[in-house]
């Protein structure tokens, strides 16, 4: 079990770090087959210098007890990069049971924020990454560990993110990455990236639908307390005036009017009567307050009420969904799906949809 230690209250974050001692003693792996549980190998990397919300985002999701999961749940261990106290944000110092050899079992491994955009990798950690990554193993990067990942040169030539604040420099010294800064996170099979802290949540709510379908990530996200799913395509951040209270107002009973309509044709000018504006200022005003066009914001909202119907509903045909979800035909839903989520409803139903 990774242990935390907190620094003296009355001393700085610097001041903590600087004053703790460093070891060379080996760390001891604690074997995953000394777990009851028999689910997916997930690994999470600990090094001095730790970014400790990150760490933590991947400790709440795949190494908390879950007993209601069933015994197939994840087994989760913490390998450290380098041996004896690591230093964390905040004043804490870590102890890792698991060094390195951990990654030889994983199945998915977890790399946090790393702690310096410019700090090197050390070339261990880089190979036993290629190495697991060779075997089959899914790595997985939060915000600024992508820099980690980069390194190994397995990122050339894919889709990544990172926080927007990082990733000119990231752009800088990796160019054949295909880096895309406005999304929340990047699904490329076996390598997935997050944007920033919070996106590393969404991230691993992601993989627990993959590996367990939409009600286990529901469940995790309410223990949370967070939305359940949030696409990889959205937005990191939108620059945006604090709204006026009267014109919030407005919009809230347009949402709800919207979501409860997606059935039926919704026209702009309508939206805008709804809004009490005219259709001019309420384009113009609903991007400042939320970031896209009312035309878009409505096709997000008729996607998801799609998905959901999908996650839930195994045996509403097709022609429901796209009835429903106000798409009107199989067809128009699939080119929108293609289009927005790079997969089919057919393909998203086997892959998010209730187990029976």
């Amino acid at each position: 079990m990774t242990q935390f230690h907190l620094g003296d209250a009355d001393q700085s974050e610097t001041e903590v770090s600087s004053s703790v001692p460093r070891t060379d003693e080996p760390l001891q792996s604690a074997p995953f087959a000394a777990s009851p549980l028999t689910g997916p190998r997930v690994v999470t990397l600990a090094y001095d210098g730790l970014c400790t919300f990150e760490f933590g985002v991947a400790v709440e999701v795949f190494g908390l007890a879950r007993p209601e999961m069933g015994e197939g749940w994840y087994r989760h261990a913490t390998a450290a990069v380098e041996p004896g106290l690591l230093r964390a944000a905040g004043g804490l110092t870590v102890t890792a049971t698991g060094g390195l050899a951990l990654l030889e079992e994983a199945d998915l491994i977890v790399v946090p924020g790393w702690r310096g955009i410019d700090e090197p990798v050390p070339n261990k950690l880089l190979q036993a990454l290629r190495t697991a990554h060779g075997r089959g193993a899914r790595l997985m990067s939060l915000c600024s560990g992508v820099a980690v990942l980069a390194a190994t040169g397995l990122l050339d030539g894919r889709r990544a993110t990172t926080h927007w604040r990082y990733a000119d420099a990231i752009a800088v010294r990796h160019p054949r990455i295909c880096l895309d800064p406005d999304v929340l996170y990047v699904d490329e099979g076996e390598i997935l990236t997050a944007a920033g802290s919070a996106a590393g949540i969404d991230l691993c709510l992601h993989v627990v639908r993959r590996d367990f379908g939409a009600e286990a990530a529901n469940s995790v996200a309410r223990r949370l307390v967070v939305p359940p799913h949030r696409e990889g395509g959205q937005a990191q951040f939108i620059v945006r005036p604090v709204p006026q209270e009267r014109e919030g107002q407005r919009l809230g009973p347009l949402v709800e009017w919207i979501d409860a309509n997606l059935q039926h044709e919704v026209t702009i000018a309508e939206m805008a009567a709804r809004a009490g504006m005219s259709t001019r200022t309420f384009q113009r005003r609903f991007r400042q307050l939320t970031g896209t066009s009312p035309g878009e914001f409505l096709l997000a909202r008729r996607l998801r009420h799609a998905c959901d119907l999908l996650e839930r509903h195994g045996k509403l045909s097709l022609d429901d969904i796209a009835l429903a979800s106000g798409f009107g035909t199989p067809a128009t839903l699939r080119h929108h799906f293609r289009a927005r989520l790079a997969t089919s409803p057919a393909a998203y139903r086997a892959r998010f949809g209730q187990r029976i």
